[in-house]
């Protein structure tokens, strides 16, 4: 077997454009290796390298300065929490190509909107040619001041900007998670302070200013079903799954405060009827949090609080069996609904 020669350090683990290996003295025959991915014309992925979607944008960029990453590829970059079937699956097979427009709030056109992750979505202003590439959705925005934003030498479009147009794509409640996350913050007598990647009142600003962009529409209405302090995607979509089952509104980052006075913050809280739930992921596991989470769960209950504890196999089923569980905590507290 015939053994590859290295790649020059500057385009070893990263995807990188023809152009960029010919610059670094590559033979045109060592990009047809078995140790390298073609995912679209004139760019090639080391297949030993980690996944880098900053980088394989970067890599289709390099071949036309015009174009930018846009919807849920602007929203990965940002590190936006996007529904499983969204989030980018690099395709290893046969030619993937979609040439798609962006189409107004509840009509769906175009493959990439039945399967957002297969693709890359790169952007051009209105006028220009729309990107046309394998493995890229190509779509044509209207683009104003401040819409474009640059990172590490990427062109994408801003976090307001690209939650608005994650409304052409996602139902209402992944929008709401992934506006809850670009507005949380807070501030603890433990941790640093968390500091919002957009303020809710300027989200709100630039959402009112926002007319004739696709997704709006559905944005406005999202917009008023944010709150400010969410820390993980399950607290807001059990938030959501209260919401919807007409039970009293619980506040996420909810402050209870002991027999002392002192601060006990709970992820998500009905001062009203003193009822509070605590969603468990993993990190809740270790034996450092469960002792730390039990003192949490002994100052909540000398408190006056009835206290509930979710997580993911009670969400796993269904919306009846939580929202029983929420009811009947409320129902000790003292609600008639």
């Amino acid at each position: 077997m015939t053994r590859l020669s290295p790649l020059p350090e500057e385009i070893s683990g990263r995807p990188f454009a023809v152009p960029e290996a010919a610059d670094a003295g590559v033979p045109p025959g060592r990009l047809f290796a078995r140790d390298m991915h073609r995912p679209s014309r004139g760019i090639r992925v080391p297949r030993c390298c980690a996944p880098d979607l900053p980088a394989l944008v970067r890599s289709h960029t390099a071949f036309d300065a015009d174009i930018f990453a846009s919807l849920v590829t602007a929203a990965e970059v940002h590190g936006l929490p996007l529904p499983p079937w969204a989030e980018f699956r690099p395709d290893d097979g046969g030619p993937v190509t979609a040439v798609v427009e962006p189409v107004p709030w509840g009509k769906k056109s175009g493959p990439h909107f039945r399967e957002p992750g297969r693709f890359l979505h790169l952007s051009r202003e209105n006028g220009g040619p729309l990107p046309r590439r394998r493995g890229i959705a190509g779509h044509r925005l209207k683009i104003r001041e401040g819409d474009l934003v640059e990172i590490d030498r990427l062109r994408l479009t801003s976090v307001a900007r690209t939650w608005v147009d994650l409304g052409s794509v996602l139902p209402i409640d992944d929008l709401v998670v992934a506006g809850d996350a670009i507005v949380s913050e807070h501030a603890r007598h433990f941790g640093p302070p968390k500091v919002a990647m957009v303020p809710l009142t300027a989200l709100r600003k630039f959402v009112d200013g926002a007319n004739g962009i696709h997704g709006v529409r559905k944005a406005r209405l999202a917009l008023d079903l944010l709150r400010v302090g969410v820390d993980s995607p399950p607290e807001s979509k059990l938030r959501l799954l209260l919401d919807d089952a007409g039970l009293p509104e619980f506040m996420p980052n909810c402050r209870v405060d002991d027999v002392l006075n002192r601060p006990v913050w709970t992820d998500l809280g009905c001062p009203r009827f003193r009822t509070c739930i605590e969603y468990e992921g993993l990190h809740h596991l270790t034996p450092e949090q469960q002792a730390l989470d039990a003192y949490r769960d002994q100052r909540v209950f000398d408190a006056g609080w009835r206290q509930l504890k979710i997580n993911r196999i009670d969400m796993g089923r269904g919306p009846e069996w939580v929202v029983s569980r929420v009811r009947q905590a409320l129902r000790k507290q003292g609600w008639q609904g």
